[in-house]
């Protein structure tokens, strides 16, 4: 059973990563709906607000708390994002709280060292409000899903691109319901389906921005072809090993050094992105969202790797 310390820490940074992907999430759907689904379009502004306010309670929750690894790792903010946000309000005229990121610039990590029961109430509250939005952003997300694949609903997002974040919205929603029971996670055995997981959107990820990135700009588009084959063979070995039939060892060496080059390539895609030299029709806070989830997943592949 996770000790109250653990259970606070955990929470919470899981939090600044996710809640912060689910009002992204809220805010890409937002933008995509055709004028007629107007109603689809206040649905997921209204869920890009609560998982603002989310986002917000965490942080005020987290200075001198949160593991210093989670705030090291550039899976809470990157040095794109406050540009990433100005220039996307600046496309769309959504109203995007800057001051969350710059409240998580200012963030010290630390460790608590005696339970703090008034906290901990604090953040179970937090952790039961974030399931409650999320598990309604997932029906959400299945319901949009459902329309355009039945041609009753035009989307600007891929249908794959609908399925990948309700799968993370699902993620989220898993591990937060795992912290309410305060079940300890055995990270070996963790690792396996996590390398699945997360193998599988890198693939993903490639092949959106594939899809996005201006017919012209053929050396980022062969590249992009190249790391999503990549990743789909690290599924697939992934997948081998959580059969039995491979080492993981050898998948998460593979993944780490895969994820290294990917998250570099868009890095230099988003900073490309935002001064205006990657013809796409990429949004630059798509290309910083992608690029703080795949500093997670490398975080995560330094601890599965650690752990061996």
């Amino acid at each position: 059973m996770l000790s109250s310390i653990e259970f606070i820490r955990q929470s919470l940074g899981l939090h600044l990563f996710f809640a912060r992907i689910m009002k992204e999430h809220s805010f890409f759907l937002e933008v995509g709906f055709a004028p007629r689904d107007s109603g689809f379009t206040q649905r997921a502004d209204a869920f890009r607000r609560e998982f603002d306010a989310l986002l917000g309670e965490a942080i005020s929750l987290s200075s001198g708390v949160v593991n210093p690894e989670v705030l090291k790792s550039g899976e809470v903010i990157t040095p794109f994002t406050l540009n990433a946000e100005m220039a996307t309000t600046y496309f769309t005229g959504v109203q995007i709280p800057t001051q969350l990121t710059q409240a998580e610039a200012g963030l010290a990590g630390g460790g608590i060292i005696t339970a703090n029961p008034m906290l901990e109430q604090r953040v179970s509250a937090l952790n039961q409000r974030a399931i409650n939005a999320t598990a309604a952003l997932i029906q959400f997300k299945k319901d949009i899903l459902s329309n355009v694949l039945n041609c009753k609903m035009f989307t600007f997002n891929y249908p794959l691109l609908i399925l990948h974040i309700t799968r993370e919205a699902e993620l989220y929603l898993q591990q937060l319901r795992r912290l309410q029971r305060r079940e300890e996670t055995d990270l070996a055995k963790e690792a396996y389906a996590l390398e699945f997981f997360w193998n599988r959107q890198m693939a993903e990820h490639a092949k959106f921005i594939r899809g996005l990135l201006d017919p012209t700009e053929e050396n980022l588009f062969n590249q992009a072809n190249s790391f999503g084959n990549e990743f789909d063979q690290l599924t697939a070995e992934a997948k081998a090993a959580m059969e039995a039939t491979a080492p993981l060892a050898k998948v998460t060496d593979e993944s780490l050094k895969a994820t290294e080059d990917f998250r570099n390539f868009k890095a230099q895609g988003t900073q490309g992105i935002l001064a205006c030299e990657v013809k796409s029709i990429i949004i630059p806070l798509l290309g910083d969202h992608v690029l703080r989830e795949a500093n997670h997943y490398l975080r995560l592949l330094k601890m599965f790797e650690g752990s061996k």
